[in-house]
């Protein structure tokens, strides 16, 4: 989240900018491009650290299931052959492995929920730097407009041209403004709620009766 507040600190304070310093909006808005340009950079490296650590969370969970279907194996072999206290040690071995499971499955929920919303995040900074590509052509253009409308004022052209242009710059600075702050409303909306029951019912659903497992292992062998 705090990059997202970065994100809307940038837009908001080049906004400002843009209207504090009328005397050079394209420098300000070329200079607002640049620090999102910046602040891409900065959003795609911790999206690509934020997907690595879902990748090890993964690795990890996989990795613990593994072992947890090795036990269960080695748990038959050992009935198969008569070794009950080897069983039993084996079914013990793997409901230790269907705990350490379940923590590593929350785990690996929290890095994909994590990437899934980095991901996003950096999708939709990338769409708005294109956009506001295409505004920053469009202002330069109004303003080459508005500069020259401005000499034309000069040396004493009609005053009622050189207001109307004047005010359309506005209304465009206006409609600029108000895109900003619908695309930072987005971003703020784009996070969902956590399920905190569904992370509260997951405690409880993993208990193991290794005894009761045991028996319905030797019952299926007898059968």
């Amino acid at each position: 989240m705090s990059i997202l507040i970065r994100f809307k600190e940038i837009m908001l304070s080049n906004i400002n900018a843009l209207l504090d310093k009328a005397e050079d909006p394209e420098k300000m808005i070329d200079q607002c491009l640049r620090n999102l340009n910046g602040d891409l950079g900065k959003v795609k490296s911790e999206t690509a650290s934020v997907m690595a650590e879902e990748q090890r969370a993964k690795r990890a969970l996989d990795e613990c299931t593994s072992e947890i279907d090795k036990m269960q194996k080695y748990a038959i072999k050992a009935l198969e052959a008569n070794n009950e206290d080897d069983a039993r040690k084996f079914l013990e071995k793997k409901s230790e492995l269907a705990k350490k499971e379940t923590e590593l499955g929350e785990a690996y929920n929290i890095a994909s929920a994590n990437a899934a919303q980095m991901r996003q995040l950096h999708d939709k900074l990338v769409s708005d730097i294109g956009e506001l590509e295409g505004r920053r052509a469009m202002l330069k253009g109004k303003m080459a407009v508005a500069k020259t409308q401005e000499r034309i004022n000069k040396i004493g052209s009609s005053m009622n041209s050189a207001n109307k242009s004047i005010s359309a710059f506005d209304r465009m600075e206006e409609k600029v403004n108000k895109a900003f702050d619908e695309a930072n409303a987005m971003a703020e909306l784009n996070a969902g709620p956590k399920d905190d029951i569904k992370d509260l019912t997951a405690k409880y659903d993993n208990d193991i009766n290794v005894e009761d497992e045991l028996a319905a292992l030797k019952a299926k062998l007898n059968k």
